[in-house]
């Protein structure tokens, strides 16, 4: 069974430890030692440990009955080891994890609402909460009470108690059924069975904020920060508010008033411009129709755009689609590259798609569509061709 140290002192980095198993399992070696201060990957929502056996990176952590297992990628010879941890990585957990304590208790103090699921994640960290619904009101005292609790500096002990001594104890949540029950208190707050990295005060959690929430699965997924997180996550937005109230030459208080009002201003024009497009598209419809050629009581357009996005030509199309018995054959010369688009009125009983095979087996085309419409690209040299190959092969369709 691995000695595990950090369940009695959670601020030792590094320690000298003995290898008593050792196994070779898909290219790397799995060690167990005789004490260990690695905390194994996700055991109970909280990550692995970083850090180095004998300055060879350790890969993953985890447990395997009552050892913990470290993972790396080169042998070692020697049987004893000197082990050591990423401090930071370590203490930004243990903020995280008592902060999570903390905010949990807020939740339960407050309204009631016991956590039933919890992780630290590479940026954020999570809670679910039993909550049918939450509100900004709520949020704000919920953070208030964690942070003056923080800011209290109340000390949080952890220990062992067995199951006879674990009825003596008040617990915010019931623990698993297990022969002796870690706990950690903070003192006169909370108190819950846990085996994860703590700090030693809850002053040293320094911040706990709440970024968002959502419904998630019947309860409600709170995403938090706490400590060093929560100060560059400050630093961060702070930076942009001063770079956004500069361009809009506003003090910092006033940024989000000015950024809604000009993006307010900015769907108006989006929506004064659209229907000044639809005008501009439907007017472009009209003289490319007075330009048309009839057939067989068949109308067709038959016009090369230069340098003209495919998307207004396909607005112009559409625009013109509703016109009984028409073709529109459309080319576009855009820098080295042939596009085309043809498109027919619904009343008309002609495969495009169809027709587009046929030409491409004398032709290299790429595109497709549907029987009404299809699109696509041809070598610009060619692209004359294709067009006029088109229209002569709709014609003749129709047998004009």
């Amino acid at each position: 069974m691995t000695n595990k140290l950090y369940m009695e002192n959670p601020y030792l980095r590094e320690i000298e430890s003995i290898i008593i198993n050792k196994q070779y399992k898909n290219n790397q070696y799995h060690i167990t030692l005789d004490r260990t201060i690695f905390y194994p990957h996700l055991s109970g929502g909280q990550p692995r440990d970083r850090g180095t056996i004998n300055n060879i990176e350790v890969v993953d952590v985890y447990e395997n009955g009552d050892d913990i297992v470290h993972v790396i990628n080169k042998d070692i010879n020697s049987k004893y080891v000197k082990i050591a941890i990423d401090w930071n990585n370590r203490f930004d957990l243990m903020q995280q994890h008592s902060g999570q304590h903390l905010l949990s208790s807020s939740f339960y103090r407050l309204f009631n609402a016991k956590t039933i699921g919890f992780r630290i994640g590479e940026e954020y960290a999570y809670i679910d909460i039993e909550k049918s619904s939450l509100t900004d009101g709520e949020i704000s005292q919920i953070e208030y009470l964690s942070n003056k609790i923080i800011q209290s500096n109340f000390m949080i002990k952890s220990y062992f108690v067995t199951n006879a001594e674990l009825s003596k104890v008040s617990l915010r949540q019931s623990p698993p059924n297990l022969q002796y029950t870690r706990i950690i208190e903070i003192d006169g707050i909370d108190t819950v069975a846990c085996g994860g990295t703590h700090v030693n005060n809850t002053g040293e959690i320094a911040l706990v904020k709440i970024r968002k929430w959502r419904h998630y699965k019947g309860s409600i997924r709170i995403e938090f920060i706490c400590g060093n997180r929560a100060i560059k996550d400050y630093t961060w937005k702070s930076k942009y508010i001063n770079e956004i109230s500069l361009l809009l030459s506003s003090r910092d208080k006033d940024a989000f008033k000015k950024t809604k009002l000009l993006f307010e201003n900015n769907q108006n024009l989006e929506k004064e411009n659209k229907l000044l497009r639809q005008d501009l598209y439907k007017y472009k419809g009209e003289l490319l129709m007075n330009k048309s050629r009839s057939f067989n009581k068949i109308n067709y357009i038959v016009h090369k755009f230069t340098n003209t996005s495919l998307k207004e030509i396909k607005l112009i199309a559409y625009n013109l689609n509703n016109q009984p018995g028409l073709i529109q054959i459309y080319g576009n010369s855009n820098l080295e590259t042939g596009q085309f688009l043809l498109a027919r009125s619904k009343d008309l009983n002609i495969n495009l798609k169809y027709m587009l095979q046929g030409i491409s087996r004398n032709m290299k085309i790429k595109g497709g569509g549907s029987p009404q419409t299809i699109q696509g690209k041809v070598d610009l040299k060619e692209l004359d061709l294709f067009m006029d190959m088109f229209y002569k092969e709709i014609r003749s369709h129709y047998k004009a």
